[in-house]
């Protein structure tokens, strides 16, 4: 099991490297590519969709590690 998770912890790692990665400044980044209208907030729908993606990605990876601790305690 514990090989399972290890490489589950990887993919998660990279995953959340890489979408924290396409975060940035209001004007570069997915949110200043400018390919969608902006929402009455003034933020993209994309970028909003990213932070919630970034969000899920980073509470699993969270979770895997805890997992992942007790499984080598």
């Amino acid at each position: 099991m514990l090989p399972v998770f290890s490489v589950l912890h990887v993919l998660l790692s990279a995953a959340l490297v890489g979408l924290i990665l396409m975060h940035s400044g209001r004007d570069a980044g997915m949110g200043g590519m400018g390919f969608t209208p902006q929402s009455q907030g003034g933020t993209h729908i994309v970028e909003r969709n990213l932070t919630r993606v970034t969000i899920v990605v980073g509470v699993l990876f969270f979770l895997n590690t805890i997992l992942l601790f007790r499984l080598l305690k």
